[in-house]
């Protein structure tokens, strides 16, 4: 008995002393200098704890000797070198891992903060992770993080009130969970979380909440909240607010929904079919059947696009985005660009039958509200007229029972003249009253201007165009040129000459013909070209310039003379580059000639001609020229080249030019009317602002009274000044600070004495529009207008003498249209004279003479004067915030100072040595101990959850986890 006690007082004894040297070199790897954990390091003393991790017994692991070994570790990684060292060890975190299996509380945590803070170290998440797959092994576990559940869940024993490892795994678990790829990753949190939740973590949490503990409860929250907004932000991809991710049947059905009506929704049918065909009998291949497809899917979701896993638990050798490439042959890709081709050209022709429709509605929508508001303005006009008449009609009355009093009383006079447009007194009677019911009748399209006179005939057309029909209207001001006409030459003078014929059409040759009248004493009264016939190849000459167009490989053999004669020949008479531009306008169009015919016709109602094809259109009006070659070949329209047949077509619409520039002009009018009116407006408003404003008013006082306290003599005691002289205020710098002008100084003083004046720029918001307009411009594009409706009225004047076509929508498309344009633009005109007006009234307002400035330049001065003003008060606003940041910085670098001296002496003070980079592992478990490492976040989280409230948010997960870099 007594030997047993002496060998047991031997192993105490030895134990402790073991312990000692342990806890002594754990002192020294923290306090010594560098070059000590250097040597420590170059002895290999790491791979000698890790050997005494991997091979003590059950009584050694259960002792402090191994907290102490574990605390060494602890102490080397508060180095750089010595962490770098700890992680570049292949083993290092495996061993450690296994120290979980010891019963010694304070060992467990020990080890739970080294892992938690390894995962928060650059390189170190995935090592952990492969560490708890080693333990998983080690530990003979079901699956990895089982053991951690384990002895989370505890509460008997000594493990009922144990808190600090309960606190030690929860800061693990959340910087497994938010470290790493779950910085950035939802699908690597929701993956790894899963297999938390799998192992029952939310019940065990739930009892935690019982201990009532800050530190706790901190990861808890943690925990819970980012958990929260993960599961928000993957519900709001299927727009849903939360999903059950216990419910197979819901998510069956989301997927299901996500990938309906998609190439991928016959491969999820596949696939439940052959998860219908697996085996369904408990054998040994079973589980691991449904554990290969499920870690298959894992790795799907997980590798990301360089082929790396985030996660070390899937299958290894198993690279998706290979797999995927091996998978997509040559041909399936040919099939999809087809397939998708295919799409795009229908999703092309739907777009554009869209935009047809919406330009459609939208046309018919605006011509609709323009007549209701000109109908209204009509009924408003028509009401005041008829009250003018019931009022000339009383006075007639009454001028007429005067009249008849007079002439019955004897008295003889002349009869009075009857007033300007009105009808003479002796033949005007009392309307009767069913008559005088009636509505007056309604009021010339334009009632602005006077109807303008019917057109003279035109002049004899010179030469290169044909001559416009009679009562054809003048040309619209739309920037398209008139078609030049031709001289009509009399041909019944010209001398008679034999010219041979060709036996088939020729180009034509575009010159220009000399009258015979010319002839006489010139060159070409000597040359006689009768004489050229007789040596010309004419035959050659057909072929080579022939009409019909043809290929210009020469046929050589039967075989090409055979397959050449079957070639259809297309006739060509006009010029080539004219007809080139032709065929690519109509190719954009996209219609047929018949199409455009109607369209035409029909004052294009169904919107098929943009207003940019139509000025296009123009560009191609048959020329006099062209009708007459095209008619000559009228009988072969079949072999028309397209350009050609399309002139012809066209040439046959009467007077399709004037119908054209009318459609036109139609269809800009609203665009043209828009752009002018709020130029309109802007001079007219911004008239009234300069001369109403009191911001302006005071600020011109001001400038007076610095203007004649700054000059003397013939330039001071000024009573005004010339409103240009406004800018040269910015111009004057100060003699103190060159950088403060006169506008500076000016805005001191109004914001001391005048605060209210420093809203001028909203007092004067119209002007920096008016100082954009050119009157003279304005007033051209007016006139464009107005000469452009008196064309239409000239060209509806001709369609209504002749018998219109089945299909022909000229009269009643633009007599709409002229009826509402013509009210629309006499307020224009109305609103225009008003801004002359307003604008000749601010000019005499501020002294300018009248006729020698143009608003941009008047409304210049006063918007240049308003951007100098904005400037100045931000340079001053610059120099305050300039000068207070220069008060605080020195008031900061003066506390900086103090602060500097301050720690000389606290150095001064200090005594012993310390190692170059103590405490930095230290620090960083301490931070994850109390949960400060998560405080931004989780602080985040809270204000994002109080504020969006039960809306599904999408969080930007910024990370406050420290990093080390080693």
């Amino acid at each position: 008995m007594a030997a047993m006690q002496t060998v047991f007082a031997f192993d105490e004894e030895d134990m402790q002393m073991r312990n000692k040297t342990v806890e002594d070199l754990k002192t020294a790897l923290r306090t010594q200098p560098m070059r000590f954990v250097i040597r420590f390091i170059e002895l290999d003393g790491l791979t000698c704890l890790l050997n005494f991790l991997k091979s003590m017994d059950y009584e050694t692991s259960e002792s402090r000797i191994h907290t102490s070994v574990i605390g060494c570790i602890k102490a080397l990684c508060n180095n750089s070198q010595g962490r770098a060292h700890v992680l570049a060890h292949p083993e290092s975190i495996n061993i450690i891992s296994q120290s979980l299996r010891t019963e010694n509380l304070k060992t467990k945590i020990a080890v739970l903060e080294i892992l938690g803070a390894v995962c928060l170290v650059p390189g170190g998440h995935k090592k952990v992770l492969q560490a708890m797959l080693h333990y998983q092994v080690y530990a003979a576990e079901r699956t990895r993080f089982q053991t951690i559940l384990n002895e989370l869940d505890r509460s008997m024993g000594k493990y009922r009130d144990e808190v600090n490892l309960k606190t030690a795994i929860m800061s693990f678990i959340n910087a497994v969970l938010n470290a790493g790829a779950g910085e950035d990753s939802l699908e690597f949190r929701l993956h790894l979380r899963y297999e938390f939740l799998m192992l029952g973590i939310q019940p065990v949490i739930d009892k935690l909440r019982a201990h009532e503990n800050a530190n706790l409860d901190r990861h808890i929250d943690f925990f819970e909240m980012v958990r929260y907004e993960d599961e928000h932000e993957l519900a709001k991809r299927f727009e849903m607010v939360h999903i059950d991710t216990k419910s197979a049947s819901q998510m069956f059905e989301l997927i299901k929904k996500k990938v309906n009506h998609t190439d991928a929704y016959p491969h999820l049918l596949s696939i439940l079919h052959h998860c219908l065909q697996m085996s369904l009998k408990r054998s040994t291949e079973y589980l691991q059947q449904w554990q290969l497809v499920d870690r298959i899917l894992q790795q799907i979701v997980l590798q990301d696009e360089k082929g790396e896993d985030q996660d070390v638990m899937p299958l290894e050798n198993f690279n998706v985005k290979n797999i995927i490439k091996m998978l997509v042959h040559e041909n399936e890709v040919k099939q999809w660009k087809e397939q998708a081709e295919r799409f795009r050209k229908e999703y092309a022709e739907l777009l554009g039958k869209l935009e047809k429709k919406e330009r459609e509605c939208e046309t018919k929508t605006r011509e609709k509200d323009d007549m209701m508001k000109t109908l209204n303005k009509m009924k408003d006009k028509l009401q005041k007229e008829s009250l003018d008449l019931r009022l000339a009609r009383e006075q007639v009355v009454d001028l007429a029972s005067r009249l008849n009093d007079l002439v019955q009383g004897g008295v003889v006079f002349s009869p009075p003249l009857s007033p300007p447009g009105g009808p003479h007194l002796s033949s005007v009677k009392p309307a009767p009253q069913s008559l005088s019911l009636m509505p007056p009748p309604p009021p010339p399209p334009i009632s602005c201007p006077p109807p303008p006179p019917p057109p003279p005939l035109p002049p004899p057309p010179p030469h290169g165009g044909p001559p416009p029909p009679p009562g054809a209207p003048p040309f619209f001001s739309s920037g398209v040129h008139s078609l030049p006409p031709e001289t009509v030459s009399s041909g019944a003078s010209l001398k008679k000459k034999y010219i041979p014929q060709p036996s088939h059409p020729l180009k034509s040759f575009n010159w220009s013909k000399l009258g015979e009248s010319k002839i006489n004493s010139t060159i070409w009264n000597e040359i006689d070209d009768t004489n050229a016939f007789k040596v010309l190849d004419l035959e050659d000459f057909e072929k080579m310039f022939s009409a019909y167009q043809r290929q210009q490989k020469e046929t050589g053999s039967i075989e090409d003379l055979y397959l050449s004669s079957r070639k259809i020949k297309e006739l060509s008479v006009i010029d080539g580059r004219r007809a080139q531009n032709c065929v690519i306008l109509l190719s954009k169009l996209k219609l047929s000639n018949e199409e455009i015919k109607r369209a035409v016709l029909q004052m294009d109602e169904q919107e098929d001609l943009a207003k940019d094809m139509l000025e296009q259109l123009l560009k191609f009006v048959p020329e006099k020229s062209d009708i007459d070659l095209l008619g000559e070949h009228k009988h072969e329209i079949d072999r028309m080249a397209r350009a050609d047949r399309f002139l012809y077509e066209m040439s046959r619409i009467d007077h399709y030019q004037q119908r054209l520039q009318a459609l036109f002009f139609k269809k800009k009018f609203a665009e043209r009317l828009a752009e002018a009116k709020p130029k309109v407006k802007a001079i007219l408003l911004a008239s009234k602002q300069v001369c109403q404003s009191k911001c302006l008013k005071k600020i011109l006082e001001v400038v007076l009274a610095f203007g004649n306290y700054m000059n003397k003599g013939q330039r001071g005691n000024a009573f005004g000044f010339k409103i240009s002289s406004l800018n040269k205020i910015a111009d004057t710098k100060s003699s103190i600070d060159r950088g403060i002008t006169m506008l500076h100084y000016l805005i001191m003083i109004l914001e001391k004495k005048y605060q209210e004046i420093l809203n001028i720029p909203s007092d004067l918001q119209h002007v920096p529009e008016a100082a954009k307009v050119n009157l003279t411009e304005l007033e051209k594009e007016v006139n464009n207008i107005k000469n452009g409706l008196k064309a239409i009225e000239s060209e509806l004047e001709y369609q209504r003498s002749r018998i219109q076509e089945p299909g022909d929508r000229f009269l009643p498309v633009m007599s709409d249209f002229i009826t509402v344009a013509s009210f629309s633009f006499c307020e224009l005109e109305d609103l225009l004279n008003e801004g002359r007006d307003k604008y000749a009234k601010a000019l005499k307002h501020f002294g300018e003479d009248e006729g020698k400035m143009q608003p941009d330049e008047f409304f210049g001065i006063f918007d240049t004067f308003l951007q100098s003003f904005t400037e100045a008060r931000q340079d001053l606003e610059n120099m305050r915030k300039k000068k207070e940041e220069e008060e605080r910085r020195a008031r900061m670098e003066a506390m900086l100072k103090e602060q500097r001296e301050k720690e000389k002496r606290m150095k001064k003070d200090k005594v012993g040595n310390i190692s170059e980079e103590g405490g930095e592992f230290d620090d960083l478990v301490s931070a994850l101990r109390s949960g400060e490492v998560f405080d931004k976040d989780l602080s985040k989280l809270k204000r994002q959850r109080k504020r969006s409230g039960n809306q599904v948010l999408e969080t930007s997960r910024e990370r406050a986890v420290t990093k080390l870099n080693y």
